[in-house]
């Protein structure tokens, strides 16, 4: 299905039989996912005004930033993915995602005073890794140069981040008609969308139809965990306008001092590999993995991803002691 044919046609298959049966289905579904989001997760009032965050596991500390579109449901995923076991994965959904409001100033600035201020409420005092994947590397960053006594690496994933003379890191011209959809948190929209026009779902995410569709079982299966994870889009809504505010500039990004990784691949339908080499080359000594394939959601390359985090985290375990 063209991406421009999306809108009417989940408003014209609302007014068909088929389409009463298919809201059914609809209902049950979202009932499933609204239940599984309001389960989890925790909200601590701070001095940025109350934030909610996931935490599961043990060992050292990791902060994961989700990306647009996300909450602290999509941080525990990408700490699960990125990581792995073996750490307390701390996952706080960011300004405007689920329970976190959004405050008068919900600038990546902002965010990091917030991030600092989770941490706090959580009385941890020791430095963390911090994750920041796609449109959560601005704040990650931020945290980096505010507040470098509490990040002792620097983790960014297809980071959204600035590039002179580049365009800004957005979404693919093809999905014009699907980011319509998102920023109107059409939530039976975008649920019939990824049952019945799952490439230009998949497109819109940054990752070439192609790529997803000849990917391993268990990779697309990863693929429709992150775009049911984006449901209910309604509560994720004040979070996307915030994020599609964000203006970025540049970073005197040569006064991080966590030893830092950046992440990206090549056919990224988001064009994050511009601001990928430019971060990685001004943040002193920083490391810059480059995969040949997988898009955004870097499907594919999921093992090699987590072995080269795992590597480095040791190698900076071993430069600490």
């Amino acid at each position: 299905m063209r991406p421009y044919a999306l809108l009417g046609f989940a408003t014209a298959l609302g007014s068909t039989v088929a389409g009463a049966t298919l809201r059914g289905l609809y209902r049950r579904d979202m009932a499933r996912i609204v239940a599984e989001v309001e389960a989890g997760g925790e909200i601590v009032p701070t001095g940025f005004g109350p934030i909610q965050f996931g935490r599961e596991g043990w060992g050292p500390s990791v902060l994961v930033v989700h990306g647009a579109g996300g909450g602290y449901d999509q941080g525990l995923l990408l700490g699960r993915e990125l990581v792995g076991p073996g750490y307390d994965v701390i996952a706080p959904s960011r300004f405007g995602y689920l329970a976190t409001p959004v405050p008068p100033d919900p600038t990546p600035a902002a965010q990091a005073e917030a991030h600092a201020a989770l941490l706090d409420a959580l009385g941890i005092v020791h430095a963390v890794t911090v994750v920041g994947v796609s449109a959560g590397a601005p704040s990650a960053i931020e945290l980096a140069l505010r507040h470098p006594e509490r990040v002792s690496a620097l983790i960014l994933a297809v980071p959204r981040a600035f590039a002179p003379g580049m365009p800004e890191v957005g979404a693919p011209a093809e999905s014009a008609a699907m980011m319509k959809l998102v920023m109107a948190g059409a939530d039976f929209a975008f649920w019939a969308a990824s049952r019945f026009a799952r490439r230009t779902v998949v497109r819109f995410l940054g990752v070439p139809p192609k790529i997803e569709a000849g990917a391993a079982p268990e990779d697309r299966q990863r693929v429709t965990r992150v775009i049911r994870g984006i449901l209910p889009l309604s509560r994720r809504l004040r979070g996307l306008q915030a994020d599609s505010a964000a203006e970025l500039k540049g970073w005197p990004l040569e006064r991080i001092e966590a030893p830092t990784l950046v992440i990206s691949a090549s056919d990224d339908l988001y064009g994050t590999l511009p601001a990928a080499r430019h971060t990685a080359g001004h943040i002193p000594d920083a490391e810059l993995m480059v995969l040949p394939s997988g898009g955004h959601l870097m499907v594919g390359r999921g093992d090699e991803v987590r072995e080269r985090i795992a590597t480095f985290l040791r190698q900076r375990r071993r430069t600490a002691a």
